[in-house]
């Protein structure tokens, strides 16, 4: 643990403050292991653990050949409900998420990401992809009715994906239409008036030709109590699913047709003068998001030995994001403002990759790739503030890469990635800003691995990791920080990843130190609001440390017996920044970054009790993290705990769940200023509260 930086005294701390909440799983495991026979646990006709590949790397790979930190997270597929990526992201160590809205839309991964956006730019530190489609900033997007899995790749995707992808990449994948056919309806109701239908139908249009469609509407009230309107549905949920899919598979070659919509019309109340569940605000905002997008794929084999592939891949989204600035009624109190800010956007992106690759197993142990990458995206802005705005901001982005593989003696292996990014931005406003950075990007990777005669794999990496400059457009900012420099990361990085006692026992671990230069940093001033008692924040970005972020994950999948498995994963954080001076002449050298908690964890089993029936339980938990780079508000250390029972037959199945059943107060968000009359706006940490303890049941219908 020293080696980390991580405090002995106060981890022993945290893990004694954490033994009631484990003490349930031990004792489940105890009782278990009592009742079941030897012959039972070592027998060779148990089940083994369920095989998972990563799609997003440049070719396919199981999970246990990947030479990386990876997660491979199947929703709804392992007796839980879920509807957004946002209730998924704990099952991947060392990745956290921002809210701050209705949805967490904002990610983290080992510390790093963004937290929010209000004006241009925003740059991705974490790549969101679904089916080949960016959409990364929009998490709102991420709804996961019939999902297949959610990749989660840790560290600097420099070769694989660019600049969006300095901390990592979140590639979403849905489901493949069906062999024969099938159709399938879902229902979902629980509480606060949650009610989903959700409908899936897919086959065979031909022996070559499959296709998928399926429609999803999901609702709930929210879990605020606006007292001003008297309403309890202020910061509801509204969200609808539409996707399509053509599938075309031919002797030497294959194509990919995904089309989709995503229809939300969400409240956004989340925020309370006494920090709690109750709000006051007569205006309550909006989180809504149109997203049409499509993606398709084409893969021929030219030869035996080299195949060509193309993806290219469309979104069209619009987005209505506002709130009630004062978080309170006309006449709350003498000293008090009113007033709203709201952002519409307009967002047209369009990516097109074109690669050559060969076939390793005709090349004699060398593999290769080259490829080609355009970027083009368009966002135009328009705020509705004390004064009306627009902006138009425009990217383009072109890359070449290659990647090198050579096999030795089949139990070595070299790799050796380069990523060539040249970035251009051009952005204008009505206040008469207007920039044009142009940026030159490289990244690039250089993998060793080797299978032990267990069949185990050990690696050992070095990545680097990009993304590009930018500009602060807010003409009251003073010069020097009216633009910031392109980030750097490398990575380093050893793993070790195994299957033990007959295939039961999975186990991935890795350890890693990415060293950070010119680190983007996002900061604020607050300046008056001209002929008003309000104030606004006018945030920026600047380069204004060095840093690291290191740590150890740890994952563990364990078939125990036919009936009984174990889940596990922990993450282990320690960031820190170097050379860092925030604005007000703070030395915060060696202070942790934000959104980077110490430790994570995500722990449970699963019990088949009877024929058909399945329960689970699971634990999820994370330490204290500071809420933002400019002040040292942080978030409380919490765990949840999250059980569900069901029945399953090859026609139908049923499922009660709960979510955070001891009903733990936790912060998804944490803002810190001065925004209530009644205390003459002394600064406040404000909080917004995650999910309250859930109930409710799905039911799903086979044919």
């Amino acid at each position: 643990m020293d080696s980390l930086g991580i405090n002995e005294v106060a981890l022993e701390a945290q893990m004694f403050r954490l033994l009631p909440s484990l003490a349930f799983l031990i004792a489940a495991l105890a009782a278990y292991s009592h009742s079941a026979t030897a012959a039972t646990v070592i027998g060779a006709d148990v089940e083994v653990v369920e095989e998972m590949v990563v799609t997003a790397e440049f070719r396919s790979t199981d999970i246990s050949d990947l030479a990386g930190s990876a997660s491979v997270i199947r929703p709804n597929e392992d007796g839980t409900t879920v509807q957004h990526l946002e209730e998924v992201l704990a099952r991947a160590p060392n990745v956290n998420f921002a809210s701050g809205a209705s949805r967490g839309r904002f990610i983290q991964i080992r510390g790093i990401g963004e937290r929010g956006q209000f004006p241009e730019p925003l740059i991705p530190s974490v790549a969101l992809v679904v089916d080949g489609v960016d959409l990364s900033g929009i998490g709102g997007a991420a709804t996961l009715f019939d999902v297949a899995q959610v990749e989660v790749l840790r560290g600097p995707q420099g070769t694989l994906y660019g600049a969006n992808a300095l901390a990592g990449l979140i590639n979403i994948v849905t489901k493949d239409p069906t062999d024969e056919m099938t159709a399938s309806l879902r229902l979902d109701a629980g509480e606060y008036d949650t009610l989903g239908l959700g409908a899936v139908v897919s086959g065979p249009l031909s022996d070559q030709l499959g296709y998928r469609v399926s429609v999803q509407q999901y609702e709930d009230d929210g879990f605020v109590e606006n007292d001003f309107l008297g309403r309890d549905d202020t910061n509801n949920r509204d969200e609808a699913s539409y996707r399509a899919k053509l599938v075309w598979q031919g002797d030497s070659a294959s194509a990919r047709l995904t089309l989709g919509r995503v229809d939300i019309d969400n409240g956004y109340d989340a925020f309370s003068l006494d920090n709690d569940r109750t709000t006051f605000s007569d205006e309550p905002g909006q989180d809504v998001q149109e997203t049409d997008y499509a993606a398709l794929n084409v893969s021929v084999d030219l030869s035996d030995q080299i195949n060509l592939s193309g993806a290219y891949g469309f979104a069209a989204t619009e987005t209505d994001y506002g709130y009630d600035e004062d978080w309170a009624f006309v006449g709350f109190h003498p000293s008090g403002y009113s007033s709203t800010d709201r952002y519409i956007r307009e967002r047209d992106t369009q990516t097109l990759d074109l690669r050559l690759s060969s076939s390793l197993a005709e090349t004699g142990g060398w593999d290769w790739l080259a490829g080609i990458y355009l970027y083009d995206q368009q966002v135009d802005l328009e705020r509705q503030y004390f004064s009306p705005f627009e902006s138009t901001y425009e990217v383009s982005r072109l890359a070449v890469y290659g990647e090198l593989s050579r096999s030795f003696a089949d139990a070595w292996q070299v790799t050796l990635g380069a990523r060539y990014e040249r970035h251009e931005a051009e952005y204008d406003d009505s206040n008469a800003s207007s920039f044009d950075p142009n940026d030159d990007l490289f990244g690039g990777r250089l993998l060793v691995e080797r299978t032990l005669n267990s069949g185990a794999l050990v690696y050992a990496g070095i990545t680097q990791g990009y993304k590009s400059g930018g500009f602060n457009p807010d003409g009251r900012l003073s010069g020097s920080l009216r633009q910031f420099d392109p980030e750097e990361l490398w990575n380093v990085e050893f793993g070790y990843k195994t299957k033990f006692v007959n295939e039961r026992l999975d186990l991935r671990a890795a350890v890693f130190r990415m060293q950070r230069s010119d680190i983007q940093i996002r900061q604020s001033v607050i300046v008056p609001v001209p002929n008003s008692s309000a104030v606004e924040f006018v945030p920026y970005t600047v380069n204004a440390a060095e840093g690291f972020n290191q740590g150890v994950e740890l994952e563990l999948n364990f078939a125990a017996t036919d009936n009984l498995s174990f889940f596990a994963n922990i993450g282990l954080l320690d960031s820190e920044y170097e050379d860092y001076v925030d604005d007000n002449g703070v030395d915060q050298d060696g202070r942790e970054q934000a959104h980077a908690p110490s430790y994570q964890f995500f722990a449970g089993a699963q019990l088949r009790v009877a024929e058909g029936w399945t329960a689970r339980v699971e634990l999820e938990g994370k330490d204290e993290f500071f809420f933002s780079d400019s002040h040292p508000q942080q978030s409380d250390a919490y765990e949840l705990l999250n059980a569900s029972i069901g029945y399953r037959s090859q026609r139908w199945s049923a499922t009660l769940w709960g979510r955070n059943l001891t009903d733990e107060d936790y912060f998804v968000r944490g803002y810190f200023w001065g925004n209530d009359p009644r205390t003459d706006y002394e600064p406040t940490l404000w909080t917004q509260l995650g999910e309250p303890s859930r109930y409710g049941l799905t039911v799903q219908v086979n044919w």
